[in-house]
């Protein structure tokens, strides 16, 4: 049995996230059309291209969230608002961006990379 198959489930998980970001010069990230939050969306990963990051982006009317969308961006464009109109509504679009692979999938910016590092190896060291 190799030592990998001896891992816990949740070790096993976090490096198969972590170590394309490690070993690869693309960011992988989540995709998503700018969509109503409430409407649901298969999970789709894509590569960016080189000079791209991640980038979740926030539709407002008013204090209202309404809209979400997340996807690769160049990184001059990052942290731009813009507006947009969706079925009659005008929205504010606020985009953040991240700069590590799977950083826009979670509802609020994860960990830093050296943090979840820290945390295989604990989770690694601890299952040995």
């Amino acid at each position: 049995m190799t030592r990998l198959s001896t891992l816990p489930p949740a070790a096993l998980l976090v490096l198969y996230f972590l170590l394309p970001s490690l070993v690869c010069d693309n960011l992988r990230c989540l995709y998503r059309p700018i969509l109503e939050k409430d409407k649901t969306f298969e999970r789709v990963v894509t590569e960016c291209p080189p000079n791209e990051l991640c980038f979740k982006g926030d539709g407002r009317y008013g204090n209202y969230s309404a809209l979400s969308a997340k996807g690769c961006m160049a990184k001059k464009n990052c942290s731009q608002v813009s507006s947009i109109r969706l079925k009659g509504t005008v929205y504010t679009v606020t985009y953040t961006c991240c700069e590590w692979s799977y950083c826009n999938s979670c509802p609020v910016v994860s960990a830093e990379p050296l943090t979840l590092a820290m945390l295989v190896t604990l989770v690694v060291a601890g299952s040995l």
